[in-house]
């Protein structure tokens, strides 16, 4: 019966194909003529497109938006993550900063109120104070990044521009550990991201982080916030390069519950301002080399802008990614987001000296951590993801007695963690918390050699730090070693890199290593052993004579030489007849007229966005040129 109540009945009869184009000329001849069959049809395949708008936005300024419009190879992949349905919808983010416009045209539509609070003024709104300088636009830029609206004609997209997204004044006045702990706790069973783009100062000779109050606040968000499942705090990793300064050194971005992350320059450069260190984890695009447009995101006094750069800029791209994996699959714990971001995160085209392979077989920089993330490739491993077991940590202590440090000073252990609850396979993080006392404390590199033979500087030679107060109860982190097993030797080597003066003052005062513990996390089992083949580009099902690709599988469009989920900027998806003999169809991607940018037809009138200093005339659906 089709519908209940009424007489429709659907048969079927093994004498026709299931799956006809067209009728069975016999049997509905014999059905007419039947004096008892008051009315049939013989059901046919009928063909039905889902009225969805283009996968890429129609905001003016998304052609900008050069790390996720395919301007360059490679992007972040945001268009590919788009056009499998992810935009962050369902996903609560907050931005902890000095405030966000809560009413910029291009927040307000996503704005959360319950994802924000102004710790400064403790009060519920987080707007930020206006100053003649607009120094307090930094928020909400980084919200614009997240998520901007899309297609409603304004600066450009977010990434995850379907999320909800609130503020947290907190950079705006006096800062303690109560009022970071506070803002780090804000409502965590309904934020699912906290996004921070600042720390201790990048000045090359701090060594600073989270206090007793706002650690505890980190612990707690990770334990039980979300269910249980963890707050996913994603951290900038500073901008003190251009002072030599090591995120080693920052007590927030090397903190094994926050995910730092790094920055590349269009080009797959490094920026002079990036802070490098061992607790990096990936990378996002900061800005281009040139004076070109950086980052397009919102600004104050609802303006746009297109120069935000910085890792203040790459944090919130993260933390945007973040966002969509969390809609792909809502069970994420926080470890499992960072399995999936080292897995996920690519090294092709990033240059950088100190690129090695660890011993998982896994590339891994102090500059760019796993490499660039790609938002298709975490979202498709976010879907089929099953959750990590729970975290085993292992705690040795290394040294028995002190040791003078002179110019260089090697220390081994033997690492065994046979315990129920402390056998580890597979590495996640690894900590090393020294107290020690040096004449110049920034002439000390110190490195950690693992069993399987790699390599980790836990912190670089910091010539602006002359302090003699050395590292007291500091902890270092290392994410270099992800998914080794730890069991074996473990060296820590201390070396006096400074200059010759230096050299000769460590020796009259060659310092002293009190204490050496090293702290090992991961999980029991054998993370190696879970195999996620990179979904790889579909191959053509037909070329033409010149090499491109006529017909592609399913329903992707042939593009190129490629086999794609959508069309790119300047590009529309039609269907045509495969082949001139055969009524099946496939998808291409065709040019659009060259005055648009985005269009639904080759025609000049088809134009659904223009490249500006073009205009889009809405009832002509054309771009007019100034």
């Amino acid at each position: 019966q089709v519908m209940e109540g009424e007489p429709y009945y659907h048969f079927k009869h093994r004498g026709t194909r299931q799956k006809a184009l067209s009728r069975h000329w016999g049997w509905n001849m014999r059905l007419r003529k039947d004096p008892k069959v008051l009315w049939f049809e013989q059901q046919t395949l009928k063909r039905r497109t889902k009225r969805s708008t283009s996968v890429v936005p129609t905001d003016p300024w998304f052609h900008k938006q050069w790390y996720m419009n395919n301007d360059i190879n490679p992007d972040l992949n945001i268009l590919s993550a788009w056009s499998k349905g992810y935009s962050g919808r369902g996903v609560v983010l907050t931005v902890l900063d000095d405030g966000i416009e809560k009413d910029h045209p291009d927040l307000a539509a996503n704005y959360d109120p319950l994802a924000s609070y102004d710790f400064n003024s403790n009060d519920p709104d987080p707007q930020p104070r206006y100053t003649a300088g607009d120094e307090n636009r930094h928020g909400t830029r980084c919200a614009g990044e997240v998520a901007a609206a899309a297609n409603n004609r304004l600066c450009g997209a977010g990434v995850a521009y379907n999320a909800r997204v609130g503020g947290v004044r907190m950079l705006d006045g006096a800062i303690t550990d109560v009022l970071e702990a506070q803002s780090l706790s804000l409502q965590p069973q309904h934020i699912h991201i906290f996004s921070a783009s600042w720390g201790p100062q990048d000045d090359g000779r701090t060594v600073d982080g989270p206090g007793v109050l706002a650690a505890e606040a980190f612990y707690r968000g990770v334990t039980k916030g979300r269910g249980g499942l963890g707050s996913i705090f994603i951290w900038a990793s500073g901008n003190g390069g251009i002072n030599y300064d090591n995120c080693n050194c920052d007590g927030y971005a090397n903190s094994i519950h926050t995910l730092a992350v790094g920055s590349v320059l269009a080009g797959g450069r490094r920026p002079r301002y990036g802070e490098g260190c061992a607790a990096i984890l990936t990378s996002t695009y900061s800005g281009r080399t040139r004076s070109q447009a950086q980052i397009v995101t919102t600004d104050l006094h609802h303006r746009c802008t297109d120069q935000h750069t910085g890792t203040s800029a790459a944090a919130p791209l993260a933390a945007g990614i973040i966002a969509l994996a969390l809609e792909a699959n809502p069970a994420l714990s926080w470890r499992d987001l960072q399995h999936l971001v080292v897995r996920s995160s690519s090294p092709a085209g990033l240059r950088a000296g100190d690129w090695a392979v660890n011993g998982a077989g896994r590339r891994v920089s102090h500059h760019y951590g796993y490499g660039l993330l790609d938002a298709g490739l975490l979202v498709e491993m976010a879907k089929v993801w099953t959750g990590t077991r729970p975290q085993r940590s292992c705690s040795v202590t290394a040294l028995r007695a002190p040791r003078t440090i002179g110019s260089t000073l090697t220390i081994s252990t033997n690492v065994s963690c046979p315990g129920r609850t402390e056998r580890i396979r597979s590495l996640e993080h690894v900590q090393v918390q020294l107290s020690l006392s040096y004449s110049r404390r920034g002439d000390l590199a110190i490195a950690l050699t693992s069993p399987m033979g790699t390599t980790s500087t836990l912190v670089t030679v910091r010539p602006y730090d002359t302090s003699p107060r050395g590292y007291r109860g500091w902890t270092f982190m290392s994410t270099h070693f992800w998914d080794e097993n730890p069991n074996g030797t473990w060296t820590l080597r201390l070396e006096n890199k400074g200059d010759a003066y230096n050299t000769a003052l460590s020796l009259l005062s060659p310092g002293l290593l009190t204490s050496f513990t090293l702290l090992l996390h991961g999980t029991d089992e054998d993370m190696t052993a879970r195999r996620f083949a990179a979904p790889t580009t579909p191959e053509c099902a037909r070329w033409d004579t010149q090499g491109a690709c006529e017909e592609c599988p399913g329903s992707l469009y042939a593009h190129g030489r490629s086999c794609l989920s959508y069309c790119p900027p300047r590009y529309y998806g039609r269907t045509r007849r495969a082949t001139a003999v055969t009524t099946a169809v496939t998808r291409v991607c065709t040019s659009c007229h060259p005055s648009c940018y985005t269009c639904q037809g080759a025609s000049a009138t088809n134009c659904t966005a223009c490249v500006p200093p073009s205009t889009l005339q809405e009832p002509t659906h054309s771009c007019t040129p100034p």
